[in-house]
């Protein structure tokens, strides 16, 4: 893997990182088990990983138009399982046959994802904690599915070279691939950003990137709630960096994802600072709350970028682009000018996680060439390397990043298997310390 990319216009961002496939090839490659060229045949969904987040995918899946339902589902615990089946059966109850998954495509465990896998489903949604991702995806490829997978798509730089060599197999097996980075399936974003992108502003110099909050959900269980660590650590998987890779991979992906967007571009490097000077309680794992990166585009543009899990500060949510000719609210969808005139979108407020299911279900249906996975790999390597950058102190490379061997995965998925950062007798996780962790 060497030099970092620097994508074509994002005007056709559901085209970008697309494999052209003459007609006459497509006979000799692998394809799903159903044709949807303008056809109107029942796409199958296999759903993997019954949280909130995958439960609302599998939602927004079945409220696509044409034959949709649900066939088979996978979670590492039942109850999970249950409760997402309960929550989608009462949502269509109006539209019966759209959940339709019977006791012998209920699957739980670690092999979970390979059953549903092996049923016959059309499409998947990958929704587990983003350190099975690449695995996940890489299954689902070998097994001719198209996907849905939520970002991030890895936890480390090992995985994102894995997505990425799975989202070269899906080109080659003309298989679609959606990824949950939704910012750009809404429409005032879209129109935004190609004002941008038409040189409104000028000549982008700086980019500011936000995802300040007060934090999310407290661990789960307790330990006298469960029987092992690995299990202990699955409950809670967003403070453990294998399974989440810190807020600044699992949350702020959005925004540095808008940056990439603007700068149709990638960055060359990064540096920052952060730290865990609030929520220190072991109960939090390992992760910081709070990242201050400062990232480096090839042109000399910099992107910076805050994220932070403290309670009573200031909190924004929002991206923007600075420019030669004026500025932007990209998140609200507004441009100032250098004269003092001023424009707001005016496009419609749509829904974008349902939009993005749409274009997607669209895509399959028309068998229109459809591959979001090497955006989804290249943003989730910037949020890594910001990670990086605030974990170790240093400066980090993108091309360092790309082809760094260090995982940070377990080397083996079972309930009693040892995990990269077990606790020590009082149930206290090691944190990273800037200038002494190691990231490459």
């Amino acid at each position: 893997m060497t030099n970092h990319p620097t994508p074509s216009s994002r005007r056709d961002f559901i085209k970008t990182s697309t494999l052209a496939v003459s007609a006459g090839a497509l006979g000799s490659l692998a394809l799903s088990s159903r044709a949807y060229a303008a056809g109107d045949d029942t796409i199958r969904v296999g759903l993997i990983g019954c949280g909130g987040r995958g439960s609302g995918a599998a939602g927004q899946a079945l409220s696509t138009k044409g034959n949709v339902k649900l066939v088979a589902m996978g979670d590492a615990f039942s109850e999970r399982l249950e409760g997402s089946l309960k929550n989608l059966s009462k949502k269509f109850t109006s539209q019966p046959g759209r959940v339709d998954v019977d006791a012998d495509h209920k699957f739980v465990g670690f092999d979970a994802y390979e059953k549903v896998l092996a049923s016959d489903v059309d499409l998947v949604i990958l929704a587990t904690p983003p350190g099975f991702r690449p695995i996940h995806f890489e299954a689902a490829v070998a097994a001719g599915k198209h996907i849905f997978m939520e970002k991030p798509v890895a936890t480390d730089c090992p995985g994102v070279r894995s997505v990425l060599e799975s989202a070269q197999r899906a080109k080659e097996k003309n298989l679609k691939v959606g990824v949950g980075l939704q910012r750009h399936h809404q429409f005032p974003y879209m129109e935004t950003v190609n004002r941008i992108h038409d040189g409104e502003i000028g000549d982008i110099v700086a980019l500011r990137v936000y995802w300040n909050g007060g934090g999310v959900w407290d661990p789960r269980r307790s330990r006298d709630q469960v029987k092992t660590e690995m299990e202990y650590q699955m409950w809670s998987w967003y403070y453990y960096n294998w399974l989440c890779g810190d807020h600044i991979v699992e949350q702020h992906i959005h925004n540095l994802d808008v940056g990439n967007w603007v700068k149709q571009s990638y960055p060359t490097e990064c540096h920052g600072m952060g730290g865990r000077e609030v929520r220190k309680h072991k109960k939090y794992g390992e992760i910081f709350d709070h990242h201050a990166v400062e990232y480096a585009y090839a042109d000399g543009t910099r992107m910076f970028s805050q994220c932070r899990h403290i309670r009573n500060c200031w909190n924004s949510v929002t991206e923007h682009a600075i420019g030669t000719n004026g500025t932007a609210d990209i998140s609200g969808h507004r441009l100032a000018f250098a004269d003092g005139n001023k424009w707001r979108s005016s496009a419609n407020k749509n829904d974008p996680y349902q939009t993005e299911h749409d274009d997607l279900f669209a895509a399959i249906r028309e068998n229109e060439t459809y591959n979001e996975a090497d955006n989804g790999a290249f943003s989730t390597l910037t949020a890594i390397m910001g990670r990086m950058a605030t974990y170790s102190g240093k400066i980090i490379k993108w091309d360092d990043a790309l082809n760094s061997e260090l995982s940070i995965m377990p080397s083996e998925f079972a309930w009693d298997a040892e995990l990269p950062n077990q606790p020590d007798s009082d149930g206290v996780y090691s944190v990273p310390v800037p200038g002494v962790t190691k990231v490459l």
